[in-house]
């Protein structure tokens, strides 16, 4: 068994109750007792510390029974531990902000400090996560000012479960970004919903608004939960659904005009001019060769006194460049990928097509070539297979971007959510018009009608009240930057995910805005907060005991579920 290091502190200091007399009834406070002492170590230094803790020197004082500890004392490090609350807050601001790993951060840490890698793993999960949960309490208080000016703005969204697990859901108010809630739900149900939105309404304070997407289980439980407020559903949701056949067609639309396009040209423009058969730009120690820059040889003559560019073999390479650098064009094209609803795929692709056709075509004028004779027949062949398709899809691209604009209140006068409201369905008349003989147009129009009166009860608010956000992206880009981050830090997808499952709650919430602010954050927090938040984290870890791929462990773990299910009956008769 290694034996381990002894710390030998240089400095050691006592650190009494800063008061002098009883908050309660002003008599003077005494000391009960010099504590054991306790050396701890910071990134500067490593001392030994005594606390004196006091209580009123009266008996018949109500307050005789309190303890009155030492600020400073309790500033300095978190109870039980003998790390420093800025060695603490060092581990996790590397580990957020600078994504490195644990092993990483270990040895940045070991020039200043005794410390082992499983050390650094243990104070970011048991002492980092759960302070940066108490320092988001020390905040609440000022709700209280926000929801008697404005009242609050709330923001709910949820990170997709996998495979069955829970889903991580968040609750920030807006106008202050403080955290209210982040935990996990089994179920997506009304009934889910209100339990985990109640804590909030028992507050007490005012929530005028409430941002989200438009779940089934949601709606109902903020209705019932916060009677008063109004719930504004998030527009790009809307956007997404009332899209969504027609992102359907132009996906499908796109995957038969490219199948066209290389069925007809595909081994053209996969050609590639390489410098073995192969083998393109190489580098390292055996580089491919430099290509001459045209400028530069243009402005050369040959050896009769020709210019350069009238040269047989310059031009045949200068030709042979324009044709890879459109082939190129061609093949970048067909690769497209689409972000419904402001960005359809296939109707680009058609677009972008049809430009290089049109280019082929003016190149054609000018020269005859039978290599851009063949890419522009090929391409046409593509064209007349998807034409009406496209004819169709680009009228509702149309339709969707048009709406759009009338929700965006950029570029456009002050308009209350009635007047946009009204103006929005005066322009579904309009469509509907355009749509009535023809049948598939008519599909896409009913659609974006019917989501459209759907969200309509939630979909104006932000016209109302300045500052609403139209979206719920916020919080959804928070999940990106959590998947991100967390990615950056194992290099594990699969680990990701679960890392999510055990602590992300803890993870998502938002983290001071510097190190040395994170130090006083954790600093003031009350001890009694901090262990139970420390007994939350473990006690949600406990779910994942038994979820090891390590057959030794779990052959241990199953032995020990038969001893206590054996225990259970051992003394029965």
């Amino acid at each position: 068994m290694k034996t381990p290091r002894r710390l030998y502190p240089k400095t050691k200091f006592s650190y009494a109750c800063e008061l002098e007399n009883c908050p309660v009834c002003n008599g003077p406070l005494q000391v009960i007792y010099i504590g054991s002492p306790k050396t701890v170590q910071t990134m500067t230094s490593v001392f030994e510390m005594t606390h004196l803790p006091k209580r009123c020197a009266n008996p018949n004082c109500s307050g005789h029974a309190m303890r009155w500890q030492s600020a400073r004392w309790l500033q300095t490090a978190p109870l039980g531990c003998t790390y420093g609350y800025d060695v603490i807050a060092q581990i996790g601001w590397q580990r957020q902000t600078g994504k490195e790993t644990f092993g990483d951060i270990h040895s940045s840490l070991t020039p200043h400090l005794l410390i082992g890698e499983t050390q650094v793993r243990m104070l970011y999960h048991e002492r980092y996560l759960p302070l940066l949960a108490c320092h988001e309490r020390q905040y609440l208080g000022r709700l209280q000012e926000v929801a008697a000016q404005t009242g609050l703005w709330l923001s709910l969204d949820g990170l997709a479960p996998e495979g069955g697990e829970p889903q991580l859901w968040v609750v920030r108010e807006l106008q202050t970004g403080i955290t209210l809630r982040s935990g996990w739900l089994a179920l997506q149900d009304a009934s889910t919903f209100v339990n985990f939105l109640q804590p909030i309404a028992d507050l007490g304070l005012c929530v005028q608004a409430v941002l989200s997407d438009k779940q089934r289980g949601l709606v109902p439980a903020v209705a019932t939960v916060f009677k008063n407020a109004k719930q504004a559903w998030c527009q790009a949701h809307y956007l997404n659904n009332a899209a969504e056949p027609i992102a359907q067609a132009d996906e499908a639309m796109k995957i038969s005009l490219r199948q066209s396009v290389r069925e007809e040209i595909g081994e053209v423009i996969r050609q590639e001019k390489a410098e073995k058969v192969g083998v393109l730009t190489v580098t390292g120690g055996l580089p491919s060769p430099i290509v001459p820059n045209k400028a530069k040889e243009s402005s050369q003559t040959t050896s009769d006194g020709i210019p350069a560019t009238e040269s047989p073999l310059v031009a045949e390479k200068e030709d042979e460049a324009i044709l890879q650098d459109l082939r190129r064009r061609i093949r970048y094209l067909l690769t497209l990928k689409g972000r419904p609803p402001l960005r359809l795929a296939g109707v680009e692709m058609f677009e972008r097509l049809t430009e290089v056709r049109d280019c082929i075509d003016r190149m054609l004028a000018q020269h005859d070539d039978p290599q851009l004779l063949h890419l522009r027949q090929g391409l046409q062949i593509a064209f007349d297979a998807t034409q009406s398709e496209y004819d169709l899809l680009h009228q509702a691209d149309e339709w969707l971007k048009h709406i759009t604009s009338i929700l965006d209140p950029k570029n456009q006068p002050v308009r209350s959510g009635s007047q946009v409201r009204q103006e929005l369905f005066d322009y579904l008349d309009v469509i509907h018009l355009q749509s009535q003989e023809i049948p598939r147009l008519d599909d896409f129009y009913q659609t974006i009608y019917r989501t459209t009166c759907s969200y309509a009860p939630g979909l104006f608010h932000s016209y109302d009240i300045p500052g609403l956000p139209r979206t719920n992206n916020a919080r959804e880009s928070e999940f990106r930057d959590l998947n991100r981050r967390l990615l950056s830090t194992t290099g594990q997808k699969g680990l990701v995910k679960r890392i999510i499952q055990r602590q992300g709650a803890w993870e998502v919430i938002p983290r001071p805005t510097s190190l040395d602010a994170t130090v006083k954050a954790f600093s003031k927090v009350p001890q009694e907060d901090f262990q139970s938040e420390r007994k939350r984290v473990r006690e949600h870890r406990n779910r994942f005991r038994l979820h090891t791929r390590s057959a030794k462990q779990s052959l241990s773990q199953l032995k020990q579920l038969e001893k206590r299910w054996a225990s259970l009956y051992d003394n029965n008769p």
